[in-house]
């Protein structure tokens, strides 16, 4: 079977980093080729080879046989690859054509204008030939995640190529939005495109991928057809070691009540009613738009509440605000972790200890040692993996980065810890630590806040579930009544099946 990709031997080094360690990878020609293997293990750095945007300091590349060396992105775009990379980049105010050609748009009048009845009709042909039902004269922000989704790959696919590769793809749709697209990517491989698929999913790349390749600290360790491997083998192999859950629940005693919401209501939430007990895990579903995040937002004082009651400790916490929130116990982990929580140009120490300065330095001099000594604490309670403490934290894995997030919690002594998605995007390893994390912190005490679009962590993890739907609270549900269909149910109509 010809092979679309090839590369022999790849080594890349990064400061402190070998982050490619003699990999060899191969792509079978028309075929859907997943890749995994856990935060930090190399994916982000291969695909970045293959597409381009980096280069390796040894080995070969073969595209459809031919040697090739990409010094960038658009000459790894004119040998037929395309990358859809998983955070969107789209110019909201552009039309979805425009989107599609951005800077290849066709030109009339020796160049001095664009053809825009040219570009539309030649947009227009690749969203049929996808079977996308878009306007392509729109403005793309218009669309949901999930359509710019569909137009990235159009956009892939405008530059006939040959190879896409999808990095989390589904990370933002909904169930049955990633079924939409698994019939895109279906249709593809009919056509005899390669597609690349990078997941943490291991459920997706099941359904979806004819052959895996899974990657471990910087090195190959296994290529196979997905019919001859499992689940238990795949995590092995990317893990080297056996994770007997994913979700290690622990009996942990509940105590008393510390949080009472009544009727909270903000932007994109209204009339929200529960409570919190010590040692709780109160797990918080529904589709995308229920407004959980939301909900969290306006508890946590982020953005304004417009009704409603919080009483802490028994005592009225008024309008929340984030430092007033703060002082009474309460730490917030968010969703979107590159925008709202981490700051990329800042080290791993300072990323940990910056919530803490004002606690431990109230003179206002800075102890370097005082500073070293909590971080190297915290790096070796969450098992961090860092070169060093100075490391800049855009240069950590997703899961990494998210361990950092935690620990800068765990270091307030949180009494209440609200968290916002915190295993999207983290590898199997990464988030059975991260849950054995949460179960510890239960057991001290703290009471848990867990919003979370995977049911199965929801249902694994947590003591109560808050179903919300369209800003509401539609249901409370207990650990033994709670499942997956009466969740789903529940989430898509707002009444149990």
């Amino acid at each position: 079977m010809q092979y679309s990709l090839k590369m022999q031997g790849i080594h890349k080094y990064f400061p402190g980093v070998h982050a490619l360690n003699d990999v060899s990878f191969a792509v079978h020609a028309g075929t859907v080729h997943g890749v995994v293997g856990e935060n930090g293990a190399g994916k982000s750095t291969l695909m970045k080879l293959i597409s381009g945007s980096l280069t390796p300091e040894n080995g070969t590349i073969e595209v459809f046989g031919e040697a090739v060396s990409f010094r960038t992105p658009a000459e790894a775009q004119r040998h037929g690859i395309s990358m859809i990379h998983q955070e969107l980049s789209v110019v909201p105010a552009r039309s979805v054509a425009a989107n599609i050609f951005l800077g290849r748009e066709p030109r009339m009048m020796g160049g001095l204008f664009i053809d825009y009845g040219e570009l539309y009709r030649q947009a227009d042909k690749i969203l049929k030939r996808l079977n996308i039902d878009v306007d392509p004269t729109q403005p793309i922000s218009g669309l949901s995640i999930a359509q710019q989704q569909m137009v990235e790959v159009a956009k892939a696919l405008s530059y006939n190529a040959r190879i896409i590769i999808m990095d989390e793809p589904t990370s933002s749709l909904t169930e049955r939005e990633t079924e939409t697209l698994f019939k895109i990517i279906r249709d593809l491989r009919s056509e005899g495109i390669t597609v690349i698929y990078i997941s943490h999913r291991l459920e997706e790349i099941f359904s979806i991928v004819d052959r895996v390749t899974v990657l471990r600290d910087g090195k190959t360790i296994r290529t196979d057809a997905i019919s001859d491997l499992d689940e238990a083998a795949v995590v092995h192999s990317m893990v080297g070691r056996t994770i007997d859950s994913v979700f290690p629940k622990r009996d942990v005693p509940i105590g008393e009540t510390i949080l009472r919401v009544e009727g909270l209501s903000g932007n994109g939430f209204r009339d929200v009613s529960f409570t919190l007990r010590t040692g709780e895990i109160v797990g918080v579903s529904g589709l995308v738009g229920a407004g959980r995040s939301e909900m969290a937002r306006g508890l946590m004082g982020i953005d304004p509440i417009t009704g409603g009651s919080i009483e802490f400790l028994g005592v009225d916490a008024g309008a929340p605000q984030v430092s007033g929130m703060m002082r009474r116990g309460f730490a917030f982990v968010p969703e979107d972790r590159k925008s709202e929580a981490l700051f990329l140009g800042m080290s791993v120490r300072d990323n940990l200890v910056i919530s803490l300065l004002s606690r431990i330095f109230r003179s206002g001099f800075v102890k370097a040692r005082h500073l070293a000594d909590v971080t190297s604490e915290y790096i070796e309670k969450l098992r961090i993996q860092t070169p060093s403490q100075m490391q800049l934290i855009r240069n950590l894995s997703g899961g990494n980065q998210q361990k950092v997030i935690i620990a800068r919690c765990l270091a307030l002594s949180p009494t209440v810890l609200i968290l916002d998605e915190p295993t999207r995007g983290v590898d199997v390893g990464a988030k059975a630590e991260i849950h054995t994390i949460i179960g510890d912190l239960a057991a001290q005490g703290v009471g848990i806040i867990m919003i979370s679009s995977e049911l199965p962590e929801i249902l694994g993890v947590s003591d109560r579930v808050l179903v919300m739907k369209e800003g509401r609270l539609a249901a409370e549900l207990n650990r033994d009544e709670a499942s997956q269909d009466t969740i789903m149910q529940i989430a898509a109509t707002g009444g149990a099946a």
